[in-house]
């Protein structure tokens, strides 16, 4: 096994473990400690990308969505003054179906693993791109959507400003 091996199933566990950690949290119930671990999983993330050499696309990860998103998302939860949750019963139908649907996931997981072709392991990675090309399809093709994302977000911040407030004059 390849140290390159090693740090991929680290960085991925490690993912897997922050991810639930978000949704599903044993320690706490208060939403900045889910918010933290979200930071987390970015992180673990950009380290796959590193893995990968797509050192830019990690450097992004980074900066744009563990800094400036999880700004904004502690913003919105400090604004809405989200208290700690009380711990609720677990219905015996959801974590059912919950759990049938994981089974599902992961056994459709394990059998396209298993029937894939082993041949593909060993080709050599094909690296394309660059970040120019990158900014000019971003920046010509793409400019819409990102556009259009922005004036969301604006929309939904104004909406969580006007809800957090008490009186409306």
């Amino acid at each position: 096994m390849q140290t390159q091996d090693i740090f991929f199933y680290v960085f991925a566990l490690l993912t897997v473990i922050c991810a639930v950690m978000v949704v599903a949290n044993p320690l706490s119930r208060n939403p900045v400690t889910s918010a933290m671990f979200l930071v987390l999983t970015i992180v673990c993330m950009a380290g796959l990308f590193v893995l990968l050499h797509a050192f830019f696309l990690a450097a992004v990860q980074i900066l744009v969505y563990a800094g400036a998103v999880m700004v904004l998302f502690l913003f919105v939860i400090m604004l809405l003054d989200l208290k700690e949750e009380e711990r609720r019963k677990v219905k015996i139908v959801g974590a059912g179906l919950g759990t049938i649907s994981v089974g599902a996931v992961a056994f459709l997981l394990f059998r396209i693993i298993l029937t894939s072709s082993k041949g593909a392991a060993n080709a050599a990675p094909q690296l394309e791109g660059s970040t120019s090309s990158l900014g000019t399809l971003l920046f010509s093709k793409y400019v819409l959507p990102f556009e259009i994302l922005s004036l969301l977000l604006l929309v939904a911040m104004v909406g969580v400003i006007l809800l957090s407030k008490k009186d409306l004059k």
